[in-house]
């Protein structure tokens, strides 16, 4: 396997946006998007997600291709603990 590299990436939607992952079925804020590249030719290899659950708790990776925003009727603003 070629070297690699791995940095942060721009995330599509905001940092704290609700995300649901389509694998797990749970919901979480989005908090970082990371990319891995072979060094070599810069070809992005993989992209995860870093989600959290609302109110805190275990973050989790998922691949950016299996989370979506999670669309509700009216907005709602949610506290973060820090």
């Amino acid at each position: 396997m070629p070297p690699t590299t791995v940095s942060h990436d721009d995330l599509p939607p905001p940092a704290g946006t609700l995300m649901r992952d389509a694998l797990t079925q749970r919901t979480g804020l989005l908090r970082a998007v990371l990319v891995e590249r072979h060094q070599d030719s810069n070809r992005v290899v993989s992209r995860q997600a870093y989600l959290r659950p609302v109110g805190g708790g275990l973050e989790w990776d998922a691949s950016l291709d299996r989370i979506q925003p999670v669309r509700i009727a009216q907005p709602v603003r949610i506290a973060e603990s820090r």
